[in-house]
């Protein structure tokens, strides 16, 4: 007997377990009109709805089925933030797969080892730019990918790559196999397992190759009800809802951009709004008018160096508002911040005054004029850079986390900030300081179940009775709230003994707006010093107000009137520390670093190593 196609039972899905996809699904059944995401097309921003973007991935699903994608396999992504990005890993995540995403600025070497380990099946590249990467290379590189999805066809259709699929194509044939195979994604979707991996995250890599972080349903799930709905996280204590809106502009393969962006549209259903590119996130910004909002220390830090050049080059008279406003902001911050976030009689009073006058209008042109919610996280930021934007009114929380936890530890609740630290362990986790090495270590369900083809590494990331090592030292702050200290790897010990912490002295100078990056160095030395890399549209700019001339930035940086400017830094800087933590010498980075040259990770975080190796000359002079 013959069953014809509407015979075809799809599965009650009602009792599956709720992984990411499954939520997608929800919300185009409970809210099929509901604007789902926004994306720009030729300079107009164009919505995708519930019910629309469901259909993209349930078709795009069918296509990996018809592709032979099984279960336990892997895909992967290489691109920038876009909608296709979401659909790829959320069709990976309804058959199953477990899918890895790559930064857009990965370097070939880097793509052919991340894949070779992940062992992809089908790659999803954006462009040629990142075909090339593939393609390229010798032949049988890349020995396990079968297809290559491309989504931008500008310099692609002449190419003779068998495993080519134009993205138009590919979601063809997964029409194709819909018709052909209903409900097979359905069915696939009732076996999920919360103890399955989901994804694999990989590690920055900041002292040797990326390890890949295998995190479940489970793990994430647990991720998001800590991080983004636990309760007092917010102003008023209301979370995130169907109202909120996002900026989505930090590499989707980092968990925190996964955490705040697409796990956070499956669960909570927020607008998101995909940033043209990274450079373009202020004028974003403007834009949207997001009301939550995740930023990484370098884009606080941008925001905060652009403001200082805008009211440079404002009128006289708003220079004079901007002089009463910014003195304003100063006491509502230190008031703030004297009192756990809140605000005092007296701050409030100077927010009523400074509102209309200058922070709305301020807040505007940043883009966080409707911000309830804000926060840091990914690296340390510097206190006085939060007492700022706490200064405007707007509401940023440091927190902290990390990939192998699915960035579950700690973070600064509502009325219960305390600047400087990383904030309280979120409830219902455990968190503790070794005693012994200071390190902070999690026991929790977002705890990751190992690295992936790595169990050497995995038994050494977790201690004999079951915590995760973090790998950062902290301390206790009145027996609540943690600080970070250092990566227990950079911690310095001078040839005297004393252990010193460089991020806290890089950060206190990166709080000036006049400086991008900081290397401290002292490791078995006599004294500290340290190589200063400008900030260099703010420092081009009070050049040209100074009618200095310059031709490069490293021609920029080694001014003498440069020089003396960076060294007034150092010298604020030194007046914070102890004799032995000042920095006695320092040296001008003489070119803006880059990941592709290697002194960067994927992340923006210094690779220690390769600067020593690359400007160990400069290293060399300050000790000679």
């Amino acid at each position: 007997m013959t069953t014809t196609l509407d015979q075809v039972e799809i599965p009650d899905l009602t009792d599956a377990f709720p992984s990411v996809a499954w939520r997608v699904r929800d919300w185009a059944q409970r809210t099929p009109d509901r604007v789902a995401m926004r994306d720009k097309d030729f300079g107009i921003w164009q919505e995708k709805t519930s019910a629309a973007l469901w259909d993209d991935v349930l078709t795009a699903a069918h296509a990996l089925l018809a592709l032979g994608v099984e279960p336990g396999q892997v895909t992967s992504i290489h691109s920038e933030d876009r909608p296709e990005w979401l659909i790829f890993d959320f069709a990976s995540i309804a058959v199953r797969a477990i899918c890895t995403g790559m930064y857009p600025t990965n370097p070939m070497a880097e793509v052919m080892y991340l894949l070779n380990d992940a062992g992809s099946i089908v790659h999803f590249a954006e462009d040629q730019e990142q075909i090339d990467k593939i393609v390229e290379a010798e032949e049988g590189s890349y020995p396990t990918i079968k297809r290559i999805i491309y989504v931008e066809p500008r310099g692609v259709r002449t190419m003779t790559d068998s495993r080519l699929m134009f993205w138009d194509d590919f979601m063809d044939l997964g029409r194709q196999h819909a018709e052909a195979n209903p409900g097979a994604v359905e069915r696939l979707m009732a076996e999920t397992e919360p103890d399955e991996v989901m994804t694999l995250i990989y590690t920055s890599g900041t002292t040797g190759p990326p390890k890949g972080s295998m995190l479940t349903h489970r793990n994430v799930e647990f991720g998001v009800e800590k991080v983004l709905n636990s309760e007092n996280r917010f102003e008023g204590g209301e979370g995130e809802n169907v109202d909120d809106e996002k900026l989505t502009y930090l590499p989707l393969c980092h968990v925190a951009e996964r955490l705040f962006s697409s796990w956070s549209l499956a669960y909570n259903g927020p607008v998101l709004n995909f940033a043209e590119s990274i450079e373009t996130v202020q004028v974003n910004l403007r834009e949207v008018q997001p009301t939550i909002f995740f930023a990484v220390p370098r884009i606080w830090e941008r925001i905060h160096a652009g403001v200082n050049i805008r009211l440079q080059d404002a009128t006289f008279l708003k220079r004079l508002v901007s002089a009463f406003g910014l003195k304003l902001a100063v006491y509502i911050g230190r008031a703030r911040v004297n009192n756990n976030g809140n605000f005092t009689i007296g701050s409030r009073l100077a927010y009523w005054i400074g509102y209309p006058l200058f922070f709305r209008s301020l807040r505007e042109r940043i883009g966080l004029r409707h911000c309830r919610y804000a926060s840091s996280g990914a690296a340390a930021i510097a206190p006085e850079v939060l007492e700022f934007f706490m200064g405007l009114g707007i509401p940023v929380y440091e927190l902290y986390g990390m990939t192998e936890n699915t960035a579950v530890a700690t973070t600064n609740f509502d009325g219960r900030v305390k600047l400087g630290t990383v904030g309280e362990p979120y409830d219902g986790i455990g968190l503790r300081i070794d005693e012994d090495t200071g390190e902070i270590q999690t026991k929790h369900d977002a705890n990751f179940v190992g690295y992936w083809n790595n169990p050497e590494a995995t038994a050494e990331t977790f201690t004999e009775d079951g915590w995760l090592k973090t790998g950062d030292v902290g301390v206790w702050v009145d027996g609540t709230h943690v600080k970070i200290v250092d990566r227990i790897k950079h911690i310095i010990i001078t040839s005297g003994g004393k252990n010193i912490s460089p991020s806290e002295i890089e950060n206190s100078l990166k709080a000036s707006p006049f400086v991008k990056e900081v290397m401290v160095i002292g490791d078995g030395r006599k004294y500290i010093t340290a190589m200063v890399g400008i900030e260099f549209d703010v420092v081009s700019n009070w050049a040209l107000r100074r009618q200095i001339q310059y031709t490069t930035y490293r021609d920029l940086s080694e001014k003498p009137e440069v020089i003396e400017l960076i060294q007034g830094v150092v010298n604020e800087t030194n007046e914070k520390f102890s004799r032995v933590e000042q920095i006695k010498k320092f040296r001008m980075i003489p070119k803006e670093l880059d990941h592709e040259d290697g002194e960067l990770t994927a992340t923006q975080k210094l690779k220690r190593g390769a600067m020593k190796e690359m400007f160990g000359d400069l290293v060399e002079s300050m000790y000679s």
